[in-house]
């Protein structure tokens, strides 16, 4: 690994780096100390997911950190995608943001008789699993080195089965789906007979041109991840995006194809399990933006005859307004209670949120045979952001969301009903957090479509019940009649529970309860019986849940390790928050170092931004950054950034902001006798490192920083970043002077750089952090890039973590922790 030497004293390098110091400018991977290690290693708990029925629960552990040479496995970068060519699996997560992590063990667990069934994986790297709408089947991927192989299991005995024959080609997405019920399969295969990929041995791919004609129109940096660069990228994007279509037979293993190959994106099988709406890709390819905004045709697929039906013909959508949308037809989607009936979107504003229109989109509706004329069910005065179907046709949700006001509204329509506006649910920002009512619970009919749970005229409503004093979850039922709703559940204060649904019937729920001192484990409640010491208003559920795993702690020596939530004001009135964590062995009244963790994030109101997120009572678990506390540190996690104001215009303040949410932690932390405001750093990740060399740049309250993977010269996403919806020509000043680059002169206290080589995420490429460095360097900081080969935004390999965590505690032991006393 490349690891280039600063300015900085041999003395001093050799200080900070006793396990670098006497190796030469390339050196191998770091590691922290063994009991750091230890901890950075060990397994994560697994996730639940019950199945449609409520009868088992599919518990799923991923592994922890694949090894550097699985990520450094080759692969093609194919506008947005990046695909493995040796076995057409994705080498990203549809983000973006990591190579998608394998699952380590599958355990099935009966509800009613407790009995634990592990399943046996097959060699390779499987992925999640996705229940059949009656629960007796999953399904899962599984990738070896030739292919990606299609893998059904059997929910009452955990036994699994290759489907023969079958290579998956997962490179869009939306790869393998339950097909009307619980017997077949629809999935993307890799085309038969379809040759060897386009090859370019002579070097010649010959020159990357793009050009534009007068026209104007934004075109967001955010669009442009691992865009085609040339004739011969085209030709490798035409023939890996190329996929086959065919029903799989999940017991009997037989495959039929449907149609012929094509650029398949979007295929989503219907209700009725016969149509198919399919978005096909379409030439010429452009090099600007990513396969998302390609032109692309929408038809329906009848699976009985192979016909197609032609709905839509949607062109390139490379200039859309940053926070719009396109022109023409979008989101499409099945009504749930049809057999086949499509409904979409399309904007009258011409996608863009600056201008002012009566209704920002109209809703359609169109019915099998998909020739006539759609019918408009609905106007939306803002954003349509979807309907969330019931199993009553006559009941569905209906959303829109305000961006420039950060506001969202629920109404329930009959869309059968087109000309009525229906009643309005709920109107509140989109930033509440206290007053949030919850989120549908949702339930999946025979034929495996979505619809939200209903109990006669009753829905629930489950949601992170956050309050000032931290998360509570909780149930809610819901009176589609009066609109009220009755809380059923809400987790005790001196723990964190949700309910992850319903055990068969209305009667029971399963949640998955944890602590500060109990790993995370299922539990079984039943419904109707109250606490017997529960206050008024609180959950009626029975007193003692019956367990239905018994987890234990991998990491004990974390439990020694204690957390409060702490709240303070901001200069300026604005409420805030931090979770203080102190080292293990801490006794009060003692100073110890500390670093502080932040993402900043974004609010048109300051009622919302000071409202209180996440809980003190979940199961300690710790990232990279958090290690810190087992050196020694406290960790002041998760301290409250917010930048308050209008949409349109809040980053006029965002340094004044940044600074005063910095002191404002800096000072609470030192006032409760923990802190020694003499030896904190900081630290902070994309948006928060950016925060961070700002922080290093403008303020003198922290000793030192360790920011990764930021972006630090805001020109180069010149259309917009984060809530700032100006370009770099319309707020000049407020680019320059959110950009470290810019202030890298005053970058005086040492500032360590992390970035992975390979980060595609746009804004956030190596560059940013390459040319950070060249200027603190040449302006005579005390600074340190390290490159992390291979990584991408989120750091994926054991071997990198290793050496991120090394690198942090080098820096905060020699600049922090061990720094000579006095003023900065």
């Amino acid at each position: 690994m490349l690891i280039r030497r600063t300015a900085l004293a041999a003395a001093v390098a050799t200080a900070a780096f006793g396990l670098l110091a006497a190796g030469p400018a390339f050196a191998d991977y770091a590691k922290p100390p063994e009991h750091l290690l230890k901890v950075l290693k060990a397994p994560p708990p697994p996730m639940p997911s019950v199945d449609p029925t409520g009868q088992r629960l599919l518990l799923t552990t991923a592994q922890t950190y694949p090894s550097i040479s699985r990520v450094a496995q080759p692969y093609l970068k194919l506008a947005g995608v990046r695909l493995e060519p040796k076995n057409r699996s994705r080498h990203d997560t549809q983000g973006g943001y990591g190579i998608p992590a394998c699952v380590a063990d599958f355990t099935l667990v009966d509800i009613d008789s407790r009995r634990h069934t592990p399943v046996a994986l097959p060699q390779g790297c499987a992925g999640n699993a996705q229940w059949s709408a009656d629960g007796q089947r999953f399904v899962f991927q599984n990738a070896v080195d030739t292919s990606v192989q299609l893998w059904v299991g059997d929910a009452a005995t955990g036994q699994v089965k290759q489907i023969p024959g079958v290579q998956l080609n997962p490179i869009f997405g939306y790869t393998v789906q339950w097909l009307g019920g619980s017997q077949n399969l629809l999935v993307k295969l890799v085309p038969a007979n379809q040759g060897a990929a386009p090859s370019n041995e002579d070097g010649a791919a010959g020159p990357d041109i793009q050009e534009s004609l007068g026209a104007k129109g934004e075109s967001s940096t955010y669009e442009s991840r691992d865009t085609l660069t040339s004739v011969h990228d085209e030709k490798l994007f035409a023939y890996y995006g190329q996929s086959q279509l065919a029903v799989v037979d999940a017991k009997a293993g037989s495959v039929r194809p449907i149609g012929a190959p094509a650029l398949y994106n979007d295929v989503t099988a219907a209700p009725d399990g016969v149509h198919v709406l399919t978005e096909t890709l379409k030439a010429p390819f452009s090099h600007a933006v990513t396969y998302q905004r390609f032109a692309n045709d929408v038809a329906v697929l009848d699976l009985g005859s192979g016909r197609s039906t032609p709905v839509a013909s949607l062109p390139l959508a490379d200039r859309v307004p940053v926070h719009g949308v396109p022109e023409g037809p979008r989101d499409f989607d099945w009504r749930s209670t049809d057999p086949a009936t499509l409904v979409y979107a399309e904007a009258l504003d011409k996608g863009d949120w600056k201008v002012s229109v009566p209704h920002r989109d109209r809703v359609l509706m169109l019915k099998a045979p998909f020739t006539g004329t759609p019918v408009e069910i609905a106007r939306t005065a803002q954003r349509f952001e979807g309907i969330a179907w019931s199993a009553d046709p006559a009941v569905s949700f209906l959303y829109e969301n305000d961006e420039n006001r950060h506001w969202r509204q629920t109404r329930i329509v009959d869309v059968d009903r087109p000309g009525q506006e229906g009643r309005l649910l709920w109107d509140l920002s989109s930033d509440e957090l206290y007053g949030d009512p919850g989120n549908l619970v949702f339930t999946r009919l025979p034929n495996g479509a979505s619809v939200v749970r209903q109990d006669g005229n009753h829905v629930f409503l489950r949601g992170q019940g956050a309050s000032p004093q931290g998360d509570r979850p909780f149930l809610d039922r819901l009176d589609l009649g009066s609109l009220k709703s009755e809380r059923l559940f809400r987790s005790a204060a001196d723990a964190y529970e949700q309910v992850l649904g319903f055990a068969g019937t209305t009667g029971r729920v399963l949640t998955w309860h944890q602590s500060v001192t109990d790993a995370p484990n299922a539990f079984i409640r039943t419904l109707g019986e109250r606490d017997a010491g529960a206050a008024k208003g609180e959950a009626a559920f029975a007193s003692t849940p019956a367990a239905l795993t018994q987890l234990t702690d991998p990491t004990p020596e974390v439990r020694q390790i204690q957390k409060r939530l702490v709240t303070y004001k901001r200069a300026d009135g604005v409420d805030l928050s931090f979770t203080l964590y102190t080292p293990p062995g801490y006794k009060e009244g003692q100073r110890v170092p500390a670093i502080l963790y932040a993402y900043p994030a974004d609010f048109a109101n300051a009622a919302q931004a000071g409202q209180v997120s996440g809980s003190q009572q979940t199961f300690t678990r710790l990232a990279p950054y958090r290690l810190m506390l087992l050196a020694g540190y406290a960790i002041i996690d998760n301290a409250s950034f917010p930048i308050v104001g209008d949409p349109k215009t809040a980053y006029d303040t965002y340094l004044e902001q940044l600074e005063a949410d910095a002191r404002a932690a800096v000072d609470k932390a030192v006032d409760m006798g923990v802190v020694d405001r003499n030896r904190i750093g900081v630290t902070g990740h994309s948006h928060g490192g950016l925060m961070t060399a700002n922080l290093i740049a403008h303020t003198d309250l922290f000793k030192a920083g360790v920011a990764t993977s930021g972006s630090y010269n805001k020109t180069f996403t010149p259309f917009g970043f984060q809530n700032e919806r100006r370009s770099v020509w319309q707020a000049q000043d407020v680019y320059l002077k959110a950009s470290p680059f810019f202030y890298a002169d005053r970058i005086k206290l040492p500032l360590l750089l992390v970035h992975g080589e390979d980060d595609a995420n746009p804004g956030t490429e190596p560059f940013q952090s390459r040319k950070l460095f060249q200027a603190i360097r040449g302006n005579g900081g005390t600074t340190r890039l390290v490159m992390l080969p291979h990584e991408p935004h989120w750091y994926t390999a054991l071997e990198s973590n290793e050496q991120l965590v090394s690198e942090m505690l080098n820096w905060f032991d020699t600049y922090v922790k061990n720094a000579p006393a006095g003023k900065h």
